[in-house]
């Protein structure tokens, strides 16, 4: 394909794994002379790799397509695509609402974007949500071969067959995919051998992996993560985000076996109250969820546990959001991320009579309150150890840089060298709250 579209402006929003995406489909464009640029207003195609999570994303969407409407204008020829769960929820109606889009494309098909892009060209309006049998992943193979970054996401995995009752990940992202272990393992080598450090493996649940490889052996999520770690130059993994019910023994042992493994656990278990968890469809109890936290402690004593709250789901009472933040308090979460509850059409939650935005609110910000006390309790009994530190990029200031702990920290040093892409020993002198600072010991 020779493209008369020569520059991209590709806006993400959401997860990681839009974040991976939308690395990918920059890398795989490069192929067909087609480069990314910084400013919408100097592009040819505009595309937004949308996020269905969050409250109100379709509006926002529409909202920023309103913007460019005007860039349309002055130039006529510029293509505009919507991408990602939006485009998979909404389809047709965005190209409907919004004259200006000139295509859009689920999280499935966008292996297909250079053909897609030819028919744009050529004024062909263009809605495409299948959930094709190819694996898009095996389409989009890595084209960098530049130094990259310290650190890099690989998407392992794919969709859900959890059906929580609120979400809408199994009808955007569909059943859950698994891909092959040769294909995760070579690429997984193409980020160490161009620099990188550290690998966070994704998948909307990461560790029901499990895949055949080309012997016809069943590779489960540990026995990925026992290959990936006989990396040499791999020097640290992570992976989110996982399921309560897909942490199996073995993973749980695989804490205390793997160095390279960090002690760091992103673990949603959304509502503190076994009533509320039954109402989400969650498929696990408060007492398993603790078991498991237990069991990780025994095993890594110093582990830091992050998670994902919803506060105000229909039917909540302030018993059951008691319930929730007692959770909090027992686990002493390093970080967690809440939110309001917020209907999704096609849901089964949607036909439930929601609370009050009100009470919503209120429980969101005591929650928030609550989970902050724990981050900087965490953070602060980390002043006055020495931490390893990966440097993953300049800081604001002159000789200033950023790394993380371990445990997902943020920490800012000084260096007169550059110091990005080392695994550095430093002290922690003090924190802010949101970050450590510290010296480096040399």
């Amino acid at each position: 394909m020779k493209s008369k579209i020569k520059k991209l402006f590709l806006k993400t929003y959401g997860c990681q794994m839009n974040v991976f995406d939308s690395e990918r489909i920059e890398e795989s464009l490069i192929n067909f002379g087609i480069k990314k640029v910084y400013e919408e207003q100097n592009s040819d195609l505009i595309i937004l790799n949308t996020c269905h999570i969050r409250e109100k994303a379709a509006e926002k969407v529409y909202s920023e397509l309103g913007r460019f409407r005007k860039l349309k204008q002055k130039n006529p020829k510029l293509k505009i695509g919507v991408i990602g769960c939006v485009a998979q929820a909404e389809g047709q109606e965005i190209i409907e609402r919004s004259k200006i889009v000139d295509m859009v494309l689920g999280p499935q098909v966008y292996h297909k974007l250079p053909e897609i892009i030819s028919k744009i060209e050529s004024n062909e309006k263009v809605v495409d949500t299948d959930f094709p049998l190819e694996d898009k992943f095996e389409k989009l193979n890595l084209t960098k071969k530049d130094k990259r970054n310290s650190t890099a996401f690989l998407t392992i995995q794919e969709g859900c067959d959890k059906f929580c009752s609120f979400c809408v990940v199994p009808y955007t992202r569909g059943a859950e995919r698994s891909r092959s272990p040769e294909v995760v393992i070579k690429e997984a080598n193409e980020l160490v051998n161009s620099g990188v450090k550290e690998i966070t493996l994704l998948g909307q649940n990461v560790n029901a992996y499990n895949c055949l490889n080309e012997k016809n052996k069943s590779i489960d999520f540990t026995s990925l993560i026992k290959i990936l770690c006989k990396l040499n130059d791999l020097k640290r993994l992570r992976f989110v985000t996982s399921h309560p019910r897909d942490m199996t023994e073995n993973l749980i042992n695989l804490f205390g076996q793997e160095e390279k493994l960090m002690p760091y656990l992103h673990l949603p278990i959304q509502s503190g109250s076994n009533q509320i968890l039954k109402k989400m469809n969650r498929g696990h109890t408060v007492e398993y969820y603790l078991d498991i936290i237990s069991k990780l402690k025994l095993i890594r004593p110093e582990i830091a546990i992050s998670g994902d709250f919803i506060v105000g789901f229909p039917g909540e009472t302030e018993e059951d959001f008691q319930k929730t933040l007692e959770i909090c308090e027992i686990i002493k979460y390093s970080q967690a991320y809440s939110f309001k509850y917020s209907p999704r059409t096609g849901t089964p939650s949607f036909e439930m009579n929601d609370i009050s935005e009100k009470v919503k609110s209120y429980r969101l910000s005591k929650l928030q309150e609550t989970i902050s006390i724990y981050q900087r309790e965490f953070q602060k009994n980390l002043v006055g150890t020495v931490q390893d530190v990966l440097i993953e990029k300049l800081g604001k200031l002159s000789d200033q840089y950023i790394g993380r702990t371990p445990y997902m920290n943020p920490v800012v040093i000084e260096s007169k060298n550059n110091q990005i892409g080392k695994i550095l020993p430093v002290k922690i002198c003090e924190t802010n709250g949101l970050s450590l600072s510290g010296e480096h010991v040399i």
